[in-house]
């Protein structure tokens, strides 16, 4: 148990990370002509770098070297770093090294999923069958529709009036109905949308009973919450597969991580071949090493990436991502009571953290302004950086603005419904980090609150693009007046 003055201790260092991320004082020019700095609440599409990160990195590039060697000071450095990588990623998870395995793929979690997608299928043939939700981002999708003769989708459970976790029941009915035909279950720990909180260890239970396997999307999860892939309370609760990315998780420009219970890939021949993930090769044959995870991982490695990623989860885990879980609740409760607030704001998946928790993001609506218009009003004319759209997870998205029309259809007209449904065939999100405060959703709220009683002003500064946008008619931002590759290497070239 730790005691007070530990608790105080990693409060510190919480507040050092936070306060120290990187780009958290960018300024642009407004709309208005004014120069103000940014509020980014954008961090469920990409995290900000950490301090450390970046500094680490600094410190490790007069030593940079290819890896998988120790035949000078250079490689023995990189390979060593490297290893050790691998080794701070499994002790972030809580994974057994005697049982799984961690490696690296791609530049997000997208590739990792599609390696256990196709990695599964050739493993057991014979269980055709992938189970996973309505709330899944696409790559927490589509992969699985790629490799698997068919896929079921689970809704969310409703709770007090909106949608909440993951309906086990249903989940239950399906592990029967489809029975030795699931090879896995797959299930986001964390929604990219809403923020729900998935009840993984007991969908992992359920999965075990039936036989199946279960695979965690955590590329929502891993920033906001502890993750213990084994040593539960019951074996059968342990997670087979995790994956999650870097990105997403204060290293941006890191890999993808898989994490896997290594039998899982030991049996079936890794999907990609190249250099490093062999013993021996001739001409007429090839050997595939047995050691993990170098034969998953082909080709020369993101050694920048792994080496800036193994430092920001060793700078998480000395805080502990069970103080960042308590401090992270407690911002998005903050949020939705300052967001409920706001007259003709729709928030999405239940509000009540008592009944369905939430972290990481908030997704809402104005009722009178469509999705886009208000990210880009927000953006031009208050500096607060959000994202709309669908936040690639369509099906999702649209249950839940479905489920809002059918309550709005009581009191509109079909004219009315028609209108507010072509305005609301996206949502805007705002989404939090370690560096996110109250001030910022105290910003967030007051400037939702002026554009909800100037929506006139609003509409006619704005002009709607044909990609569904929207563009200011008179103010426009110039990037390359800040920064361009050219620009920038023009400038070094000739100072």
């Amino acid at each position: 148990m730790n005691t007070s003055k530990e608790i105080e201790q990693r409060l510190l260092i919480l507040k050092k990370l936070s306060s120290e991320a990187v780009n958290l004082d960018t300024h642009y020019t407004l709309a208005t002509g004014e120069l103000t700095k940014r509020v980014y609440l954008d961090s469920t599409a990409s995290t900000l770098q950490l301090k450390v990160v970046h500094e680490v990195l600094e410190k490790y590039q007069p030593y940079y070297s290819n890896t998988h060697s120790e035949s000078h000071f250079g490689a023995k450095l990189s390979t060593g770093e490297y290893q050790w990588a691998h080794q701070m990623v499994l002790d972030f998870v809580q994974a057994d090294p005697e049982i799984y395995t961690a490696f690296f793929a791609g530049s997000g979690a997208t590739s990792g999923l599609n390696r256990v997608a196709s990695t599964l299928a050739e493993r057991n043939p014979k269980r055709d069958v992938v189970i996973t939700t309505v709330m899944e981002h696409h790559s927490n999708d589509l992969p699985h529709r790629k490799q698997f003769q068919e896929v079921i989708h689970i809704p969310a459970a409703m709770s007090t009036n909106s949608v909440g976790c993951v309906n086990l029941h249903r989940l239950e009915e399906a592990l029967e109905e489809y029975s030795e035909r699931v090879n896995y279950v797959a299930i986001t720990g964390v929604s990219n949308v809403t923020g729900i909180i998935n009840p993984i260890h007991e969908v992992a239970e359920l999965a075990h009973r039936h036989g199946a396997l279960v695979v965690i999307d955590a590329a929502q999860m891993a920033a906001h919450l502890p993750i213990r892939m084994s040593g539960n309370e019951s074996p059968e609760q342990d997670l087979d597969v995790v994956v999650f990315s870097g990105h997403k998780i204060y290293a941006p420009g890191s890999p993808g991580v898989v994490i896997t219970r290594k039998e899982l890939f030991a049996e079936v021949e890794p999907q990609e071949i190249g250099g490093g993930v062999v013993d021996d090769v001739a001409i007429n044959r090839y050997i595939i090493t047995d050691k993990f995870p170098d034969r998953e991982e082909a080709g020369t490695p993101n050694i920048l990436g792994a080496i800036g990623l193994a430092a920001a989860l060793y700078a998480l885990q000395t805080v502990g991502m069970d103080l960042i879980a308590q401090e992270e609740c407690r911002l998005i409760n903050y949020a939705l009571d300052k967001l409920k607030t706001v007259d003709n704001l729709v928030i999405y998946g239940e509000t009540d953290c008592t009944k369905c928790q939430r972290t990481g993001a908030v997704s809402f609506n104005l009722k009178t302004l469509d999705h886009a218009l208000v990210a880009s009003v927000l953006n031009d004319y208050f500096n607060i950086a959000v994202r709309n759209h669908c936040f690639c997870a369509h099906p999702y998205v649209r249950e839940m603005i479905t489920q809002t029309l059918l309550e709005e259809a009581d009191h509109l007209t079909e004219d009315e419904l028609e209108k507010l449904a072509e305005m609301h065939r996206g949502m805007v999100r705002a989404s939090f980090g370690i560096y996110s405060t109250e001030e910022h959703v105290d910003a967030l709220t007051e400037a939702l609150k002026h554009i909800s009683a100037n929506t006139s002003f609003y509409r006619e500064h704005y002009q709607l693009l044909p990609c569904g946008n929207f563009r200011h008619k008179s103010f426009d931002f110039d990037h390359t007046q800040i920064f361009s590759i050219k620009g920038a290497v023009d400038q070094i070239l000739n100072s």
